[in-house]
């Protein structure tokens, strides 16, 4: 099986890539593959049981079937929850991209399949003011992987998809395909919406993510679409 990476990155913080990249993680598991995922920069851990814990970091080392190290798949951990880069320099801490980066190709020697999940959106800052500024956009670029992004379905979504990807466009990493997240369970015009990004995006759907309520089996959410 050829080696293959992904970049999940999403239109807002809270937009569901952590739930779609651990959805993915399962489906491309269900060959047999090794797959596993990178939360490479979090911030928000509460501690439990004695150690501190992150609910997203915590939600890709479940899905995957292949065992990194903590290192590896979150170089970055930020107690309080806040954005990346506010916290980073007030620990006087440098987020390092060459870093992540290289943590991602010692974890594609060790699976067929690896997702990556960004922090935030897509222009998220991640060193702060200096002439040394850099964003998740950097991040993406460096690592090349194609992106996947993960759009909230819910009011003001059209536009903050379509600024996202005229911005995933303009930086010339690979885009792979937009996800529909229903986050919302009061969303209205739902299929209104889907119609108007499905024209306007410059990539397919790959698939619907159903709102978390709504008890799926996994093969019921995932419809990847050829």
């Amino acid at each position: 099986m050829n080696k293959r990476a992904f970049f999940i990155t999403g239109t807002d913080t809270s937009a569901g890539k952590t739930v779609v990249a651990a959805a993915l993680i399962r489906f491309w598991q269900q060959d047999g593959a090794r797959v596993a995922g990178l939360k490479p920069i979090a911030s928000g851990f509460e501690l439990r049981g004695g150690s501190y814990k992150n609910d997203d970091v915590e939600m890709i080392k479940a899905a995957s079937n292949v065992v990194l190290s903590d290192d590896v798949i979150n170089r970055y951990a930020y107690r309080p929850a806040v954005a990346p880069h506010i916290v980073a320099q007030q620990n006087k801490d440098k987020i390092e991209l060459h870093k992540i980066v290289q943590d991602a190709e010692e974890a594609l020697t060790k699976v067929d399949t690896l997702v990556v999940e960004g922090v935030g959106g897509w222009l998220v800052p991640l060193n702060g003011y200096d002439q040394d500024y850099q964003d998740i956009k950097l991040l993406a670029e460096s690592l090349n992987y194609p992106v996947i992004m993960v759009v909230a379905m819910r009011l003001g979504c059209i536009s903050h998809a379509l600024l996202t990807a005229q911005s995933i466009m303009a930086s010339g990493a690979p885009f792979a395909g937009w996800v529909a997240n229903f986050s919302d369970p009061d969303f209205e015009c739902r299929e209104q919406n889907l119609a108007i990004l499905d024209e306007r995006l410059p990539v397919p759907r790959l698939f619907d993510m159903p709102y978390a309520g709504c008890p799926k089996k996994e093969t019921e959410i995932i419809n990847i679409r050829s």
